[in-house]
């Protein structure tokens, strides 16, 4: 109910259209079918968010063919880690995919691909993951002007494709990547 809750909070909060739960419950009919109907029941309290179910596997091909159809998702945990990386997919990879984890009196922001410590000290790593996560906490911390201002200096460096990382098509490193990204955060904030 708890997490059913949050989604909800979190589509009112942001201004979000819909909650889409995802589930197995023609298979796991009594842990999915339960959240599902806990889901069903939470939808209730909030009739000006559009509220829809999908299958999981169904869920993975619509956001692959359609996924400007749906805004935000509440599944189990091991739905959520797979969708997340079809997710990823769908943008870039998980070198480009922020991530939050949000408490009730905490929360914690990481790349979805962790630290990824086999890359540790190469400089090649592209850091827009981890960047990304930085705008997210930055939100979540109601620091709205330096959160638009990295997400724009991000997307800029990026269009730019001076100091990309070789995934991004580039060839500079980590830290060339983040400092570029840095000083255009400073330019946009006006210094």
């Amino acid at each position: 109910e708890r997490i059913c809750r949050f989604a909800f909070n979190y589509a009112r909060d942001n201004g979000r259209r819909k909650v889409t739960t995802v589930h197995k419950a023609n298979i796991m009919k009594c842990t999915d079918g339960l959240f599902l109907e806990v889901a069903r029941d939470v939808a209730k309290d909030y009739p000006d968010i559009e509220s829809e179910d999908r299958i999981v596997d169904n869920m993975c091909m619509q956001l692959v063919q359609k996924p400007e159809l749906y805004d935000v998702l509440v599944c189990p945990n091991l739905y959520g880690d797979i969708i997340s990386d079809v997710c990823a997919g769908l943008v870039g990879g998980l070198g480009v995919a922020p991530g939050a984890n949000l408490g009730d009196e905490i929360a914690l922001f990481e790349p979805v691909h962790g630290s990824a410590p086999k890359y540790a000290g190469q400089d090649k790593v592209n850091p827009t993951a981890l960047i990304m996560s930085a705008v997210l906490m930055l939100r979540y911390l109601d620091e709205k002007r330096a959160a638009e201002a990295l997400l724009a200096a991000v997307k800029d460096v990026i269009v730019a494709g001076r100091h990309v990382t070789y995934d991004l098509g580039g060839s500079a490193g980590t830290q060339e990547m983040g400092r570029a990204v840095a000083e255009r955060t400073r330019e946009l904030l006006g210094g």
